[in-house]
């Protein structure tokens, strides 16, 4: 992982298909930033249930970083992951370059990359 967090060549991929909703993201993020009651770097929202035409339903839970999100600035100049990542419970969020993430997109339909 590169110490540089140049802005708009890093990002943070979620592959929100398996997110289970711990909160383990904003937790972190809040300790990590020191963040008051009703503040967020990074925010779980809750999409559905919403019952589709063929009658399957469908239930996401998506982490959405905030103009808060500094992408961890400070750890990543260290050598370490945004405590996001790194505490993830489900392994869902990656951080790397826009180019990397990018790629991994390329294996599934329900992630959605960020950039600073």
């Amino acid at each position: 992982m590169s110490k540089s967090n140049e802005k708009g060549r890093y990002g943070l991929l979620i592959d929100y298909e398996y997110c289970t909703n711990c909160h383990s993201c904003e937790v972190a993020c809040k300790k990590e930033l020191d963040l008051q009651v009703g503040q967020y770097g990074i925010k779980v929202v809750e999409e559905g249930p919403r019952q589709n035409p063929d009658g399957s339903w469908e239930w996401n839970y998506i982490p959405v970083p905030t103009s808060l999100c500094d992408l961890c600035f400070k750890r990543v100049e260290e050598g370490r992951k945004p405590t996001c990542v790194h505490h993830c419970q489900s392994n869902v969020m990656y951080y790397g370059t826009i180019e990397e993430l990018a790629k991994k997109m390329e294996e599934k339909p329900k992630m959605v990359l960020f950039s600073k």
